[in-house]
């Protein structure tokens, strides 16, 4: 009896397995092959497979004609489950447009004359250089006239001018607001918010600290005389000029 029942165990087991692979399997199709087709034909045949099209980039190919579908990820043959999407790529037909030359204007007036000509925007990037104004552009890619282009897309390299004046923050712990304000002033940057620091915690019997707790700053009004008790940036921080410090005086 316990052999049989084993037996009957093992037989449930992979019926169970079988019934499993041939579920699974049953679920799966073979990607078609959709290289040469339209938008529409792929589509359709794709559709009666249970399986989505998605067109993720466009480029111009003087050997597929316009409009056709170049490349397919993943490839026809694959096994994949109902409901997968195939990422494709949609020919353009060969370049008829010509690469406009947008360096030297502004990112706007660039971005504009790369649009009205069909064409878009591709990666932007920027960088401070001394030789160059703000929201220069000062690089292409393609370059302006130029042919045997693959994708519709100018990325674009623009200045952000000059890199900003740049200070490392002096250690203003105790000295008074007033100097410290006037060491700010001729350095090229300028007093913050200036708060009341809290009021040391007593010391208790035993040697024991109670918690400090915020003094009541209602009415008060930092003087010249105040000292400061902690900054920020901390002391020894790169901090650009024009920029505010903020204090904690006594």
């Amino acid at each position: 009896m316990l052999l049989l029942a084993l037996v009957l165990m093992t037989v449930a087991l992979l019926s169970a397995l079988t019934a499993m692979q041939m579920a699974i399997h049953g679920r799966e199709v073979a990607i078609p092959n959709l290289v040469g087709l339209s938008p529409f034909e792929a589509e359709r045949a794709s559709v009666a497979l249970g399986l989505q099209v998605v067109i993720e980039r466009q480029f111009y190919s003087a050997a597929v004609s316009e409009g056709k579908i170049m490349t397919q990820v993943p490839p026809a043959g694959t096994k994949v489950r109902r409901g997968w999407s195939i990422r494709v790529a949609q020919s353009l037909g060969p370049q008829r447009v010509a690469i406009p030359d947008v360096t030297g204007g502004s990112e706007r007036v660039a971005e504009l004359n790369i649009r009205r000509r069909g064409l878009s925007v591709g990666s932007v990037a920027h960088l401070n250089m001394e030789a160059a104004p703000q929201d220069r552009v000062i690089a292409q890619n393609p370059l302006g006239n130029a042919s045997g282009v693959s994708a519709p897309k100018i990325d674009l390299l623009v200045s952000d001018g000059p890199e900003p004046e740049s200070y490392v923050m002096p250690n203003l712990t105790g000295q008074p607001l007033g100097s410290a304000t006037m060491t700010l002033q001729d350095a090229g940057m300028r007093v913050g918010k200036v708060s009341l620091a809290a009021s040391p915690a007593p010391v208790l019997s035993g040697g024991a600290q109670a918690v400090p707790t915020p003094t009541p700053s209602i009415g008060y009004a930092p003087s010249a005389a105040s000292v400061i008790v902690s900054q920020t940036p901390a002391p020894g921080q790169r901090i650009a000029s024009g920029a505010a410090v903020n204090f904690e005086v006594r």
